[in-house]
């Protein structure tokens, strides 16, 4: 199995790039803002499960094929630029009816909805698709064996690290909300910054990464 040192380097690792809030990060807080404390942490599960997949995919050797194509590499950036864009749009579009949404209606689809969102973003979130193909493989003792159990060790320790500050921006964002949830005007306005937020994340996602 994977050795305490390289299981501490690659937790060090990992919680330098989740602090820097990228496309999960952002999206949680967008989702915080847009429709509170309980669509955040459905977020955070959804992204959790999204990112996870991408470590079976590394430690089954799939990514290999997206660190080494670029093409493969654009598409699922794209899509993932393309849905977030969809998203902010339409929470902008319907940043009127928040206040019903705040008083329930309709919250067990919107659960599940908001869910697979979170899964969506996760699995097409572009830093953690080439953190995965690229650094995960380095941080594996070949000469232990069991690579795949290693990658997938290894795997829920970042996933541990990033739900644990995925909440907590989460929880932080709805906070602020509860404030604005007191006035539907400010609550309005809350979920249309939250659709914006998403909206400039899609184009960001689109126009940063490899060049190569």
């Amino acid at each position: 199995m994977v050795s305490a040192d390289r299981l501490l380097a690659f937790a060090a690792m990992s919680l330098l790039l989740i602090v820097i809030p990228g496309p999960s990060v952002l999206f949680v807080i967008g989702r915080a803002l847009a429709q509170g404390r309980r669509a955040a942490l459905t977020t955070v599960a959804g992204n959790t499960v999204g990112a996870y997949l991408l470590v079976v995919a590394v430690a089954c050797g799939v990514g290999a094929i997206v660190e080494r194509s670029l093409l493969v590499f654009t598409a699922l950036k794209l899509t993932g630029a393309a849905y977030l864009v969809f998203l902010g749009v339409k929470a902008w579009r319907e940043r009127g009816s928040l206040p019903a949404a705040v008083a329930g209606v309709d919250a067990a689809q919107g659960g599940r909805r908001t869910f697979w969102e979170g899964f969506a973003v996760g699995v097409t979130n572009p830093k953690t698709i080439v953190f995965f193909a690229a650094v995960l493989p380095q941080f594996v003792d070949r000469g232990q064996g069991h690579a795949v159990s290693q990658m997938l060790l290894l795997g829920l320790v970042f996933n541990v690290i990033a739900i644990a500050c995925d909440m907590t921006w989460g929880l932080a964002a709805a906070s602020a909300r509860d404030w604005f949830a007191r006035s539907p005007g400010r609550l309005s306005l809350v979920g249309g910054a939250g659709g914006l937020t998403m909206i400039g994340l899609g184009v960001t996602v689109a126009v940063t990464g490899r060049k190569d």
